[in-house]
């Protein structure tokens, strides 16, 4: 079992940056598939962006703006997101699936999860 912790969420203004991570307990780290997720109020949670062994996978959305990281010695996940728009504000979460060897994209995929970071974005 693994257990998720999200910090560096915040308020920004348009076009200003934020990095995010989520620390992981556990020392099988290296094993796991990750990802972030958001939610905005009123909305369904959303696909952000995916890392495995396999490489990474953006959503339209963020592709450009947004990179991935992890750093298996550290037990942690980043996301560095740059160029940030106001319909990037929401809640950010991160996510675990057991198996590093493939992408996950939808949230069932996923067997563990963080508490979630806000992210705010004024105009």
């Amino acid at each position: 079992q693994v257990q998720l912790v999200e910090s560096g969420g915040g308020l920004v203004q348009a076009g200003g940056s934020l990095r995010l991570s989520c620390a992981a307990s556990g020392r099988t780290f290296s094993a796991y598939a990750m990802g972030w997720f958001r939610q905005a109020p009123g909305k369904e949670r959303e696909f952000v962006v995916a890392i495995s062994r396999t490489g990474t996978y953006y959503a339209d959305s963020v592709k450009g703006r947004f990179t991935i990281s992890r750093d298996n010695a550290k037990n942690t996940m980043y996301l560095q997101m740059n160029s940030l728009k106001p319909e990037d504000t929401a809640v950010y979460y991160c996510a675990a699936g057991q198996d590093s060897s493939w992408l996950r994209i939808g949230p069932n995929e996923y067997d563990y999860w963080g508490q979630g970071t806000q992210v705010t974005v004024s105009s």
